[in-house]
């Protein structure tokens, strides 16, 4: 599983990729209007359920692949639901930015432990995966703070969540199989 990971390390490098995108343009960007969060998260989802799915099918059958599998469709939908049906409410978007992000950290938790056998540092994706669910939680306790409040702690949390994908990939080019990684 690990070697299907190593040899498709570009995958998870360009989801990293577009997650610190999409959390600058976030971040950088907070005057924007509820409508234009909407298309941006709705185009990360998309690219990021495209990525995994591609990911999950690069990887032979293993005890992750369904996961992976689960959480581009997860993903994919939420990005479509999002970009045909922009003008949600605030409060919408933030429970299907809660939602995808809970379901994807803990996809992404679960992950990282089956990886502890081949990785020395799978906290990088451990990490990631706390990340999200932390995120999710905080907008499921705090809706009342609105999307476009909320844009900037969005923002933040993709750009370092996908610097420590980017990090991992990195990581996981050098792999060679066998030997753990650093």
């Amino acid at each position: 599983m690990i070697d299907q990971l190593a040899r498709n390390w570009w995958i998870l490098f360009a989801h990293g990729l577009g997650g610190m995108t999409f959390g600058l343009l976030a971040f950088f960007w907070p005057g924007a209007t509820l409508l234009v969060v909407m298309l941006l998260f709705g185009g990360f989802c998309l690219v990021d359920g495209v990525t995994a799915i591609g990911a999950s099918l690069a990887i032979e059958r293993s005890s992750i692949w369904w996961g992976m599998l689960l959480v581009g469709l997860v993903s994919v939908i939420a990005g479509v639901t999002t970009v045909l049906w922009p003008r949600l409410t605030g409060y919408a978007l933030l429970m299907l930015i809660a939602v995808s992000a809970i379901v994807r950290g803990g996809l992404e938790i679960v992950a990282a432990l089956a990886l502890r056998r081949v990785l020395r540092r799978e906290g990088l994706f451990l990490l990631a995966g706390v990340a999200s669910v932390l995120l999710g939680v905080f907008l499921l306790f705090r809706p009342g703070a609105g999307a476009l409040a909320m844009i900037g702690v969005i923002g933040v949390v993709a750009f370092v969540r996908g610097g420590l994908l980017v990090v991992l990939a990195l990581k996981l080019r050098t792999f060679r199989g066998g030997a753990p990684l650093t």
